[in-house]
């Protein structure tokens, strides 16, 4: 069955991956983009050029019609943040905005949002077990309250309206085109440079950006979906030592992993100020992904090595 989708953040690193696992199902693919020719090939663009989605409703084009729709659009998490009140810019994209697009297409006679949200929603860490979608949220940055409320304020809507709402959770992101953190990782791999993550033994899960593409077309077309949450993720943690040898490996670098002890990494965050980052860095942070297998039947199709063979090969070709 074809289904015609709205993707919001077409143009961007999720948005393109998810653009093409739609085209290459036969599905009809409509990107809300700001500039033009930003989408993948295939995508009929929208130019939305609108801080939060302002006046979206009046301008939504004449003949658009959508069975789904998909949100990436966000306000992403910043490292250093610069502004007075960060909450409330990330209120106005991701609360305020969301809801926005959501009444928007409701009104021009979508069935389905799917709201990709963020494990910041529920905590930055999890403790001895992986976090589940019936964890007590308990978010510490404005970035993740923004997505929270932004989950809770899509529930509500839809209880009020006949709108079904979908809400996924993914972890970190990876593959190719990916940036931030993520990327610099990969650069001083491949430079050879000393890193201290011999000895960080704590597990985080990932996810292979087509992963989560191909968990978000489930997500946007199984009638078994509407209602609920999915953490989603790649099945398999690595820890961060393991992940930094396993880039290596795939980049032809060496593995040069100096194995800093964890509590010599907490002081030089104390004193360097980065507390938050080496926590991020040396904290585990695992999901559990079971609820999406046991509703939707949904496994990823790629592997962990496949995805970051994927993600080193066009690091290579790029850098």
């Amino acid at each position: 069955m074809t289904h015609s989708v709205l993707i919001t953040g077409a143009n961007g690193f999720v948005g393109r991956a998810l653009s093409r696992a739609l085209l290459q199902r036969g599905d009809r693919v409509t990107g809300a983009v700001r500039r033009a020719q930003t989408a993948a090939e295939g995508v009929r663009e929208w130019l939305l050029d609108a801080d939060d989605f302002q006046g979206i409703e009046p301008r939504w084009p004449v003949g658009l019609h959508c069975d789904a729709v998909i949100h990436l659009a966000s306000r992403v998490h910043v490292m250093h943040e610069m502004i007075a009140d960060p909450l409330a810019a990330y209120r106005a994209t991701n609360v305020e905005g969301t809801l926005r697009v959501a009444a928007a297409a409701h009104r021009a006679g979508a069935r389905r949002f799917v709201f990709v949200s963020s494990i910041k929603a529920v905590a930055e860490s999890s403790v001895g077990e992986p976090l589940t979608e019936t964890d007590e949220p308990a978010p510490s940055d404005p970035y993740g309250i923004s997505k929270l409320e932004a989950e809770r304020a899509l529930l509500d809507y839809g209880r009020r309206s006949d709108l079904e709402i979908v809400i996924v959770r993914p972890p970190l992101v990876y593959g190719p085109g990916v940036r931030a953190n993520f990327l610099q990782l990969m650069s001083a791999l491949a430079k050879g440079v000393p890193l201290p993550l011999g000895a960080i033994a704590a597990r985080r899960s990932l996810v292979f950006v087509d992963n989560l593409a191909d968990a978000l077309v489930h997500c946007a077309t199984d009638p078994r979906a509407a209602g609920h949450t999915f953490h989603v993720t790649d099945g398999r943690d690595l820890s961060v030592s393991e992940l930094a040898r396993a880039l290596a490996t795939q980049l032809h670098a060496p593995q040069r992993l100096v194995p800093v002890p964890v509590g010599v990494l907490r002081v030089a965050g104390r004193l360097t100020g980065r507390t938050a980052q080496i926590d991020r860095l040396i904290g585990e942070l695992r999901l559990d992904s079971s609820h999406i297998r046991e509703r939707l039947g949904w496994y990823p199709p790629h592997t962990v090595e496949h995805g970051l063979l994927e993600t080193a090969v066009w690091y290579r070709a790029t850098h």
